[in-house]
Order: structure tokens, then sequence, then C-alpha cells
């Protein structure tokens, strides 16, 4: 035989081209899934939304590296937004239809052991998407705000990640983690003290820790940030001053203002800002670490946000507010990357929910959707990379008694509990619900109340 380095060259490539197509093609790693959610954002809030003043680069710059979400959907509050994505279901499915009770007096023990903060919250024998990926082979790291119940068996590593640390709750306090009174930041089960770590700070740099720790894996890092919700009434230490919207004074400075303003607007604007830089600092990481190409980035907000002087978020021109369900409350910004997968620059103006997320993140794992149960998520990689203007027929919203379908560009409305008296309007040319037009499509309308009523009874469980 030959030696190789005596063939002649014709000869030695022919030989590699035959071996290297011989030889078996390397195992594929799966993607690396990094789950970011903001906490009652104003739609029209950051940079690449239009909003003419707060900073936001680093979303901004996120966001044209991959697909923009025009007409994203969540659910109307904090508790049952997050159920659904972590469940892929809708929440009469889930049956974590309300917000979970913060821990006053006045309430009934009963109600605090099923309802409250501390108590079961989702029910046990749901299974979120974290304990299917950790079939997968991945790792599963959670940081931030859970707000799905903190009592034994509803916490975040008995439910299928690996690590958690965060706020068992809601708004806790961004410095000092009190909420209700009582402290509220946790390391897996077990309460820790942060003191003066201001939270979008720790949950990022916690986040980015367990990235490069595992790195050599898949992982799934689901971040939740508490920012921007305002810091609640209730949240703050003895003699401590009340801001509603706590910040670094760096992120004042940056705008120019003084950070001991009491302007609640501007303070507002710099949790967005700190938000932003933190969420700037997570991708950095993972970019630094050569693992951009080969991980699936989405960020969201969890439901719309309330619009007046105490509360500056700004919904644009959409409608209203949460725990409503007008477009203000449940129509939400949202961001894919996905290196290869996604184009850079997108828009994507299809109708989804992030619930859609559940779906999208098992299908990248290569993780089989369960088969025991229903999950009402789509996987939205055709929308999202333009192969389908259409992913749902229906989508339907009932919290507290207000009502929702969308179906095209049709949405049919009811904001008063019990009321058979619907509105309906084009959210396509009319995203802020100004015009009415029930009275001039009574068979648009009929369609849609039938289909409501057809996805209530088979939702019901």
């Amino acid at each position: 035989m030959i030696p190789f380095f005596k063939m002649p060259v014709l000869r030695r490539a022919a030989w590699l081209v035959l071996a290297a197509t011989s030889l078996p093609a390397a195992p594929t790693r799966p993607p690396n899934l990094l789950l970011v959610t903001c906490d009652n954002l104003g739609y029209a809030d950051l940079g690449v939304q239009g909003h003419p003043v707060i900073r936001t680069p680093h979303l901004d710059r996120f966001a044209a590296q991959g697909v923009r979400l025009t007409a994203l959907y969540a659910e109307a509050t904090c508790t049952v937004s997050r159920a659904a994505l972590l469940t892929g279901r809708y929440p009469q499915r889930n049956q974590l239809n309300i917000q979970l009770l913060a821990e006053p007096s006045r309430r009934s023990a009963v109600d605090l052991a099923r309802w409250g903060n501390l108590g079961i919250g989702l029910r046990h024998s749901e299974r979120l998407l974290p304990e299917y990926l950790r079939k997968a082979g991945y790792a599963t790291g959670a940081f931030g705000k859970w707000n799905l119940g903190f009592a034994p068996g509803s916490r975040p590593t008995e439910r299928g990640f690996d690590e958690f640390l965060g706020i068992a709750s809601g708004n806790a306090n961004y410095y000092y983690y009190i909420y209700g009174q009582r402290p509220d930041l946790f390391r897996g089960t077990e309460p820790i003290n942060r003191d003066g770590y201001y939270s979008s700070d720790l949950f990022a740099d916690s986040a980015i820790a367990f990235i490069k720790q595992h790195a050599a894996r898949p992982f799934f890092v689901y971040l939740p940030f508490n920012a921007p919700h305002s810091n609640g009434a209730n949240n703050m230490r003895p003699g401590e001053e009340k801001i509603v919207w706590q910040a670094p004074s760096k992120h004042l400075d940056r705008y120019g203002y003084d950070p001991k303003t009491n302007d609640q607007r501007k303070r507002y604007y710099a949790v967005i800002s700190a938000l932003d830089e933190a969420f700037g600092r997570v991708l950095a990481a993972v970019d630094d670490l050569g693992l951009r190409d080969n991980t699936l980035v989405i960020f969201y907000n969890d439901n719309g946000t309330n619009e007046s002087e105490l509360d500056p978020p700004s919904n644009g021109n959409l409608r209203s507010g949460r725990p409503f369900v007008w477009e203000g409350g449940i129509r939400v910004a949202g961001f894919v990357r996905w290196p290869g997968v996604i184009p850079e620059g997108a828009v994507c103006d299809v109708p989804l929910t992030h619930r859609d997320f559940f779906a999208l993140a098992l299908d990248a794992a290569g993780a089989p959707p369960p088969a025991d149960r229903v999950i009402d998520g789509v996987n939205p990689l055709p929308a999202l990379t333009g192969k389908t203007d259409t992913l749902h027929e229906d989508l339907c919203w009932d919290f507290g008694g207000h009502r929702a379908i969308r179906r095209g560009q049709y949405k049919l409305v009811t904001h008063a509990p019990k009321s058979d008296v619907w509105e309906l309007y084009d959210v396509v040319a009319d995203r802020g619900e100004t015009k009415d037009l029930a009275a001039n499509k009574p068979e648009v309308v009929a369609d849609l109340t039938r289909r409501f009523h057809l996805w209530q009874g088979s939702v019901t469980e």
C-alpha cells in the first residue's frame, strides 16, 4: 500500500473526500434555551417599540438580531401568565386563573394554603417545561420572580429546575427583597440575604454563573426579571423612604436626572435601562462563551400594564391595561433570536401566544410533547420564519369574567363580568379598539360568540 504522503496530489484529495464521507457524522448538540421575561412592561416602553425617551440599546440590538413579534399575546396578570407559559396550557386547563394572594391577616388560612404566594398555587399534577427538558438532558435553572406558589412541592427545585435563586412572590423590594413585610428571597428552598444587591443585577449575575457552569452541555435558563414592576407599598423596610420605582443612581445619571428625584416617570425610565443593561450582560456572556449560534433566546413581557400618574408605563395606542383583556392588558412586546434558523431583522405580524414558546422549546430540544395532557401552545417556528400567516384559528381569554376571542383580524370582547354585551373590533386596522363594529357585522359577532362558548366547554377540566 502506498503511504499517504507519497500518493499523487489528486489521489490524496480523493482519499480525503472518501474518508470524510465514510466517517460517522458528529453528533449535533441541541440548542441552549434562554427564556427571559420582564414584569408589567408597557408595550411601547422600549426604544425598539418606539419610545422617544427610554434608552434600551441592548434590547434594541437584540430585536434586530432576530424577529420582532408585533401580535404576541399573554394573559392579563402575572401569576396566570407564568403558569400558562410554563405549562403550555390555557389557565382554564391548568386551573390557576387568579393572581396569587399576598398574606395579610384578613385572608383565611384555607385561602392562603391554596392561593397565597406561599401556598400551593399551581396544582402539583401540572408538569412544567423544565421537567421535560431535564429528561432531555438539559441543565435547568430559574433566576428571578416565581409567583406560582411556594409550599412544599410547589417550589422551583421541586418542579424541574436544578437551581433557583429568586423571589417567591411578586413585586418585592428591589434592594431588600421584602414582600408583604416578610423576607422573600430564596436559593432553592432556603431563605437567603442579599441586601443591597439590586434585583436585576442579582438575577442576571446568577444566570450568567449558571450558564458558565453548564456551558459544556445543553442548558435551559428561565430568567423572569421582576423589573419594571413597581415596588409595593408594603415592601419597604421600617424607616425606608418609599420609592415606587427603585433603580441604581448610574441609570438615573444616564438621563441627566438627579439620583434623588422623586419624579416617578424618571425613576421608571431608569428601572428599564437597568433591566436592559442586565439583559445585555447575559447576552454578552452567551456570546463570549461561543454559544450564540447554538442558543435560542426569547424575550417577552408577562402581561400588559396599567397607565396612571403613579404607574407611568405606556401601552402606546393600545387600549386599557391589566388585568383586562383589551389589547393593552394582553398584547406584549416580544423578540426571538436563533441564529441560522430565524432570519435577522424580521417582523412577525402573525397572532401568537406565549404558550407557543413551550412548544418551541420542546421541539428545539428534541423532546417529545406530553401524551397525557392537552398542550395549547403550537410550535411558532413556521410563523417566525415567514412560512405561514396563521398559527391559531382562535385565541381566547376569560379572566375574572373579562372575556375575549381573536380570530383573524377580528376580536370580540366584553369587559363586564357576566355581561352578554359584546364589542367587535378589527385589531389589525384598529389595534387601539376605538371603533366598535358589532352593530355593522352581526354575523361576525354571532360566529365568534359561538366559537368562544365552544372553547369554554373544551377547556373546562
